[in-house]
């Protein structure tokens, strides 16, 4: 399964961790992905959706009712 959420397209981003020494070395940053249950097309089907994506989903669901 690849890093990235189908909803916003969101993937990892790359970068460095600093030592106290200030020695670089590569680490990935990678996307909160969590299994959700979301309603497609008057369906119920479970995705692998970053947990940002999620949370406005579920606040522009609120704000429709």
């Amino acid at each position: 399964m690849s890093r990235y959420c189908p909803v916003t397209g969101k993937g990892p981003v790359s970068g460095n961790t600093r030592s106290h020494s200030l020695r670089a070395t590569r680490r990935r940053w990678n996307v909160n992905l969590q299994k959700r249950k979301v309603e497609i097309d008057g369906k119920v089907v479970e995705i692998r959706i970053s947990n940002r994506a999620y949370r406005t989903l579920k606040k522009s669901t609120k704000a429709a009712k």
